[in-house]
């Protein structure tokens, strides 16, 4: 197809130079210029890693790679949680020239041994809490992996010791730097090469979009095993020399006083945990911060899964602090959609519009749709990938000839060009003909006060060849019933896209971002339904 016109950003002169910057050569840059400024801070130790100690461990780490006979350009793979050593792997493995595989640790045991396998990987630094919780992966392990014990803060535990300094190897902006795999919703993962270039124009993408600065301070309570993690608040403040609060994961118990305590400007989150602060602060209006102590939050950012107009509205009011909503993929480096920052308001229900790439919506012959037409999502620009790793059939799939990277997302724009997303082209509940999008009900289930998440899937009917169904979980100390939801979304939606039943759960599964696994959950269902 030919190029299709979007909402790329204007590049400003000043703009980063895409195409002339590795990892390496951004952390040499820094170091050089300020070794002594503070890039992490790990609020359960009182740690601080300063840039000139990341390079440290990037020439470390090569020394001992190459100790230990894994060369440049091959893969070396983590299962840990947060902290600053996982950080030092994520970026050092990157800086000595080799390809990092960030593990999914709550992918389970078979989809750990096939990543393992599948992405070729030399080494594979491991917790104690996760050589404990998968010991047939361990006992299973090629023997030419080398397994080696790391704490997240204190880390590995080395098998050589090194003397001296190695010549570093060469790298370009096109060498491989990170194998991600992507959570696999249906039938193996998929492993996403990101080259150099894709994780620096991850990292500038967010720059622009929430206009970051050296003073900015992320707070980081996602995993480093997802692509939000890595390239949001790892990758954006290094680009844009700010720093980052990363404790080992999430606690809503102790969120607000990370960023206070800190001085965190902003955070990046998913629904989810915005769902939980939220209830928090509803059910106990001492946690909430007060005003003056939030004063220095610029916003906070929302990915993964679609937030919620209602619940995004109810935090802005709960907790006085603008929410940034925007959209990413692994296959993107993140984000590819944003909301401006304030004091610019947010226009709820959609992520935004382009930033750093080109943003088009197209039919299925790959032309592109007029304004409220609904239609394909597809991106172009220098942080998609160059295709998935030993998968020729998948990458020939989702990338065109001309750049263009097909996301599978349906999508619409408004007149100001804002993308809203309706569902994706896999999801879509044809019901009678009809194709009706799951959001559509989970934003009617959302909207009632009971529910704290929600999420619609189809399920198959001799009638009409789909029907809906829908999994709720409900905030804490709070009752309904089924037949309540049902006559409360009859009202928003009409009977015919009424879910036929709605199921009341403890919890809806979820993926590494947090977002609800649709699959898994009529999974779940027809389980125990005996079905």
């Amino acid at each position: 197809m030919s190029a299709v016109s979007g909402n790329p950003v204007v590049v400003p002169p000043q703009a980063f130079p895409y195409g002339t910057e590795t990892v390496r050569s951004l952390i040499d840059a820094w170091a050089d210029a300020a070794a002594t400024d503070v890039f992490l801070i790990d609020p359960e130790r009182g740690e601080r890693l300063t840039v000139g100690t990341l390079r440290d461990r990037g020439r470390e780490l090569h020394g001992c790679f190459e100790a230990l006979g894994i060369a440049a350009d091959e893969k070396v793979a983590f299962l840990l949680d947060n902290g600053s050593w996982t950080v030092s792997l994520f970026l050092g493995a990157m800086y000595a020239g080799r390809t990092v595989v960030a593990l999914n640790a709550v992918a389970g045991s078979d989809a750990l041994r096939y990543v393992l396998a599948h992405s070729d990987a030399r080494a594979l630094f491991v917790s104690a809490t996760y050589a404990e919780r998968y010991p047939e992966l361990l006992a299973q392990c090629d023997p030419d992996v080398l397994v080696i014990p790391t704490d997240e803060s204190d880390g590995p535990e080395w098998p050589v010791r090194v003397s001296g300094s190695e010549a570093l190897p060469a790298l370009t902006p096109d060498s491989d730097g990170l194998l991600i795999y992507t959570s696999g919703t249906t039938g193996r993962p998929k492993g996403v090469r990101m080259t150099h270039r894709n994780v620096i124009a991850g990292g500038w993408n967010v720059t622009v979009a929430h206009e970051l600065q050296a003073r900015d301070r992320a707070l980081c309570v996602l995993p480093l095993y997802h692509i939000n993690g890595e390239m949001v608040t790892v990758m954006a403040p290094l680009v844009s020399r700010g720093s980052v609060v990363m404790p080992r994961r999430f606690s809503a118990s102790r969120f607000w006083g990370w960023v206070v305590d800190h001085g965190c400007t902003w955070f990046s989150v998913v629904p989810t945990i915005i769902a939980y602060l939220l209830e928090a602060g509803e059910r106990n209006p001492a946690t909430i911060p007060p005003t003056a102590a939030l004063r220095g939050v610029r916003f906070g950012r929302s990915a993964s899964a679609p937030l919620s107009p209602d619940v995004h509205r109810a935090f802005e009011r709960l907790f006085g602090l603008p929410i940034i909503e925007t959209m990413g993929l692994t296959e993107t480096a993140a984000q590819i959609l944003s909301n401006p920052p304030p004091p610019a308001a947010p226009t709820y229900g959609s992520p935004g519009r382009g930033y750093g790439n080109e943003v088009g919506i197209v039919d299925a012959q790959g032309r592109e749709v007029p304004v409220g037409e609904a239609g394909e999502l597809i991106i172009r620009g220098p942080n998609v990938t160059p295709g998935y790793y030993k998968n020729p059939e998948a990458t020939a799939q989702a990338l065109m000839a001309d750049g263009w990277l097909r996301t599978g997302d349906l999508a619409c724009r408004d007149a100001d060009g804002n993308i809203f997303i309706t569902g994706r082209l896999k999801e879509l509940i044809i019901k009678g003909g009809e194709n009706i999008a799951p959001r559509e009900i989970d934003e009617a289930l959302y909207q009632h006060p009971a529910v704290l998440e929600a999420a619609a899937f189809p399920v198959d009917c001799a009638s009409y060849g789909q029907e809906i169904e829908a999994g709720v979980a409900l905030k804490t100390g709070a009752e309904t019933s089924e037949a309540e939801l049902r006559d409360f979304c009859e009202k928003r939606l009409g009977q015919y896209k009424t879910p036929r039943r709605i199921h009341l759960l403890p919890d809806l599964p979820k993926g590494p971002s947090g977002k609800i696994q649709r699959l898994k959950l009529a999974e779940l269902v027809a389980s125990d339904a005996g079905l």
